[in-house]
C-alpha cells in the first residue's frame, strides 16, 4: 500500500530515545514530520506518541515497508503501535432507536466532508428513521429487537460488520444494551453517546432527575463501549451550564445539544487515530 501522508501511534512504557528513534527511522525513509503531539504520563511511567508524516516532495511511499521497519523499533521499546495511511476512511455502522438528532448530525458532517467516514448502513431497531437515512443515500437496516430475539438480532448486526468490512459502530443514541459477548467483539470499535456526564443519574429519564437535584450543568459522554455498562474509557465530555428557571424539557433540548457535539468530536478523533486507549482512560491528541 502506497501513501502520501500517514500517521502513526504508539505506547509504551517510557525511556529515553523514543522520539529520536521514529524520527530517524522516518528520515530514513525521506520522510518530513507533518505534525507530532506526545505525552509522558509521570504516573503511570508510559509515554504515549501520535506522529503525522509524508515525503518532504510530496511523493507517494511504501506504508508497508514502513510498517515492516517500524517493528524492529517497536520490539526495542516494547510499544503498542498503529500505523494507517492519514487518507483512509473508516467503514461506519451507525445506530440508533428512535432519537434523530445525534444520526442526523453525523450523517449531515459526513455529508459536508467534515467528518472523513464511509458510512455504510444506518442499523436501528426501530422502522422510524429509515427516511432520515434515504435523504443521505445511506442504507437503512431494521432489524427488530425483543427478548426473544436479541441473539438474533446481534449475529445480524456482526454479520453485516463483518460482511461490510465495518471498522467502527457508532451508537448515536441506540436504546439496547449490548451483550457482553458483542461488546467483546467489538471492542475498541464501538462507540457510545451517554446522556449525561458519567458517573451521574444513571436509568431512565436522566433530565428529570438532574431537574429534581437542581443541577447547575449538564452534559454528555462520548466513550468506548465495553462489556461494563457506561463504564468504558471516555473519549469526550461536552458540559453547559443551566438554571432555576429550566424545565425538565427544556433541559432535554440542552442535553441533545451537548450530546451532538460530544459524539462529533469523539467520532472525528478516532476516526483521525487522535485517540489512544490506556487501560480505563483515553489519551486524546487533538
Amino acid at each position: 500500500m502506497t501513501s502520501r501522508r500517514a500517521v502513526l501511534t504508539l505506547s509504551c512504557p517510557d525511556a529515553p530515545g523514543i522520539v529520536h528513534a521514529i524520527s530517524e527511522l522516518l528520515v530514513q525513509a525521506d520522510c518530513t514530520i507533518v505534525q507530532s503531539q506526545q505525552f509522558g504520563d509521570p504516573i503511570s511511567g508510559r509515554f504515549f506518541l501520535r506522529v503525522e508524516f509524508a515525503r518532504a516532495d510530496g511523493t507517494e511511499f511504501d506504508v508497508g515497508d514502513l510498517h515492516n521497519r517500524m517493528a524492529g523499533v517497536a520490539d526495542r521499546f516494547g510499544m503498542s503501535w498503529r500505523l494507517v495511511d492519514a487518507a483512509s476512511r473508516p467503514r461506519v455502522v451507525l445506530m440508533v432507536s428512535k432519537f434523530a438528532h445525534c444520526l442526523n448530525d453525523l450523517l449531515f458532517r459526513t455529508s459536508i466532508g467534515e467528518l472523513n467516514l464511509d458510512i455504510v448502513a444506518v442499523v436501528s431497531n426501530h422502522p422510524d428513521l429509515g427516511r432520515l437515512a434515504d435523504s443521505y443515500r445511506v442504507a437503512f437496516r431494521h432489524i427488530p429487537v425483543t427478548r426473544e430475539t436479541k441473539g438474533q438480532a446481534e449475529a445480524a448486526l456482526l454479520d453485516l460488520v463483518r460482511r461490510e468490512g465495518v471498522d467502527l459502530v457508532i451508537l448515536a443514541r441506540y436504546m439496547q444494551i449490548l451483550s457482553d459477548d458483542l461488546c467483546k467483539q467489538l471492542d475498541g470499535k464501538a462507540i457510545n453517546i451517554h446522556h449525561s456526564m458519567l458517573p451521574s443519574f444513571k436509568g431512565a429519564k436522566p433530565y428529570h432527575q438532574a431537574h429534581a437535584r437542581g443541577v447547575k450543568v449538564i452534559g454528555a459522554t462520548a466513550h468506548y463501549v465495553t462489556a461494563d455498562l457506561d463504564e468504558g474509557p471516555i473519549i469526550e465530555q461536552e458540559l453547559l451550564r443551566v438554571d432555576h428557571s429550566m424545565t425538565p424539557d427544556e433541559l432535554a433540548a440542552r442535553g441533545r445539544e451537548a450530546e451532538v457535539r460530544a459524539l462529533a468530536r469523539a467520532v472525528r478523533w478516532h476516526a483521525e487515530n487522535r485517540v489512544i486507549v490506556d487501560g480505563t482512560k483515553t489519551v486524546v491528541f487533538q
